[in-house]
């Protein structure tokens, strides 16, 4: 491997689903974030309950970049039915721990691998007493050996234990002994530390980890949501999961001791849906998690709150598709979905996270523009974001805040009005007043998902249809001042422009000092809301050539700026990646050298 390397390699873990490595793999990567090293994690987990391959990789790196790098340095194979795949996995020159307690001789069979076998199962066997004890101190003890090859601080180790189980002493005394067990082995058999290893530093300071679907849960907590309603769907449970637990602590009258919130797990995901509009109607704040089938069964009640309009916030925790597809698996199929929901002419505002940061922030966002533009307003993070661990900067909080609930009238101010029409423009902006039921009289109306006039009558009136409807595209244009902007790099000495979204953010931005370093510079913008902003249609105008980088198969946001900008079609290059896998930069980087070769060789 050449001279020894600090703190830029990648770990994968090849598991069987349910043996409990979870733990210990989660206790690995955060004991280098600990040490002040750079740091992601990413889980690829099957969808059954246990039994099938599970793998979780950790990428350590100098520099902070968070997507998968796309080279296994070392793989900690402890799945037999695997290995053939993860030993193909393995870089050149890298390295395969297996449990030797069982030798497997065909693990030779690549020379440019090292491969250590660790008697792992043998060692477990001799020092504890249970079965499931056994297992589950098998993983701890491969974090031993790989503190030892790392040069890991192991006291870090030993304080996370203690962080992780505090008071159950025998289960840190336990994790202690079969750490302990690996290290030593490592040490006495091999040579220690590797070519590349770990070395403390600070580059942590002033962030944390933590999933998105945690953030987005917190960010509904300080936006003032005290409604939520589910069904329970992969990958979207955890968020509503986080929420409940953050209300226990934060949402509970100190006089009282009562709740102020409500949790409610619906019989589907249509009454999760029905169930949060009726509360936003009520004037609560209110959202509901889900996922790509959930939506699908949401639309008939999403397309009734865009025309009654009610402010609600709906989650899409996105995973593969179509249909079930694959439930534990990342991808960005539901952009068009979630941008046209429902029959008829529909539009939603959409925010797209890049990261469990985003997902804090948009969230509360989302909340203010779900009542500013009185509809409801979709956040679509996906499986990597929401489930993952991330390294994030510590999230900051202005207690100055105060939520924007939009044009509400008083019962004061509707005293002294003549009288009240729900769905008038006042304003010449398409967006009406609304009233919260029982604050008076002359605030009431009917909402009608049915055909009404803009004083909120019913109709079946041509021109009043109409009338009601394109005060509606009105807002829209309203929505476009609202939403926010795009992050954007951009240099003028650049002709060659990359659009993206969401979660593909960290491999494009190693990509493109990828791209540098071989003299193609390219000027970026990310997309964080729909409708798109004036800032997208600059960007478009302003470059020949525009690569526009997703995750699905058919190039759905390139599709929605083909559609909603006036950008000419044939500067747009889609490229795709949509295998399940969170997106490599060098596949990033592969394929625009591919398209801007072929350009120059027209």
């Amino acid at each position: 491997m050449g001279k020894t390397s600090h703190n830029n390699f990648t770990v994968k873990f090849a598991n069987v689903n349910g043996t409990g490595s979870s733990s210990a793999n989660s206790m690995f990567m955060k004991s280098i974030f600990r040490m002040g090293i750079p740091v992601v994690g990413k889980n690829y987990f099957p969808s059954n309950i246990q039994g099938l391959p599970t793998w979780y990789e950790v990428r350590v790196s100098d520099k902070g970049y968070l997507a998968p790098s796309g080279s296994v340095e070392i793989m900690v194979a402890m799945n037999a039915q695997t290995y053939t795949e993860d030993l193909a996995a393995v870089a050149p020159g890298g390295y395969l721990i297996y449990d030797s307690s069982w030798p497997r001789e065909e693990l030779m069979a690549r020379n440019d691998v090292t491969v250590l076998g660790v008697p792992l199962a043998t060692m477990c066997n001799e020092k504890f007493d249970t079965a499931r004890a056994r297992t589950l101190m098998k993983n701890t003890a491969y974090v031993g050996v790989l503190a030892a090859l790392l040069e890991m601080d192991v006291s870090v180790i030993e304080q996370l234990l203690l962080d992780t189980f505090g008071s159950k002493t025998h289960l840190v005394d336990a994790n202690k002994t079969a750490l302990d067990l690996g290290f030593n082995y490592a040490k006495d058999h091999f040579k220690c530390p590797l070519p590349f290893k770990t070395k403390a530093s600070k580059k942590t300071n002033g962030y944390i980890m933590i999933d998105g679907n945690s953030t987005a849960a917190l960010g509904c907590v300080y936006a003032g949501a005290t409604v939520g309603s589910w069904y329970p769907i992969t990958p979207s449970t955890s968020l509503m999961d986080a929420f409940t637990q953050y209300c226990s602590f934060f949402r509970k009258d100190e006089a009282t001791e009562k709740n102020n919130y409500s949790i409610i797990q619906a019989e589907d995901e249509l009454a999760a849906v029905g169930m949060a509009l009726g509360a936003g109607w009520n004037g609560a704040r209110s959202f509901t998690p889900t996922s790509g089938p959930g939506i699908s069964l949401m639309s008939e009640f999403i397309g009734y709150g865009y025309y009654t309009e009610i402010p609600t916030v709906i989650f899409d925790v996105q995973r593969t598709g179509p249909s079930t597809g694959m439930p534990t698996r990342t991808q960005q199929g539901d952009i068009t979905m979630c941008a046209y929901a429902s029959h008829g002419d529909t539009k939603h505002v959409c925010l797209y996270p890049a990261n469990p940061e985003e997902a804090f922030y948009l969230s509360v966002e989302a909340f203010d523009l779900a009542e500013q533009l009185q509809t409801p307003v979709f956040v679509l993070s996906d499986l990597d974001i929401g489930m993952n661990d991330w390294m994030i900067k510590d999230l900051k909080w202005d207690d100055k805040f105060k939520p924007n609930r939009g044009k509400v009238l008083s019962s004061e101010e509707l005293e002294n009005m003549d009288s009240f029409y729900r769905y008038l423009d006042v304003d010449g902006d398409g967006i009406p007043y609304r009233t919260i039921p029982g604050s008076h009289p002359k605030g009431s109306y009917f909402t009608r998902g049915s055909g009404h006039n803009k004083f909120g009558g019913y109709t079946e009136d041509a021109s009043e249809y109409q009338d009601v409807v394109d005060r509606l595209l009105l807002k829209w244009e309203t929505a476009k001042t609202l939403v926010p902007k795009p992050a954007v790099d951009f240099s003028k000495n650049n002709e060659v422009g990359i659009i993206s979204i969401g979660s593909c953010d960290d491999a494009i931005r190693e990509a493109r000092d990828i791209l540098e370093q071989q003299d193609q510079n390219l000027n970026y913008l990310r997309v964080k809301a729909f409708p798109f902003t004036k800032e997208v249609q600059k960007f478009l105008d302003a470059h020949k050539m525009i690569f526009v980088i997703e995750q699905n198969r058919d190039g759905q946001l390139s599709k929605l700026l083909i559609t909603e900008t006036e950008v000419d079609p044939k500067k747009i290059k889609s490229i795709r990646l949509y295998n399940g896998i969170p997106i490599f930069p060098k596949d990033v980087v592969d394929k625009i050298q591919l398209e801007i070769n072929a350009g120059q060789a027209a």
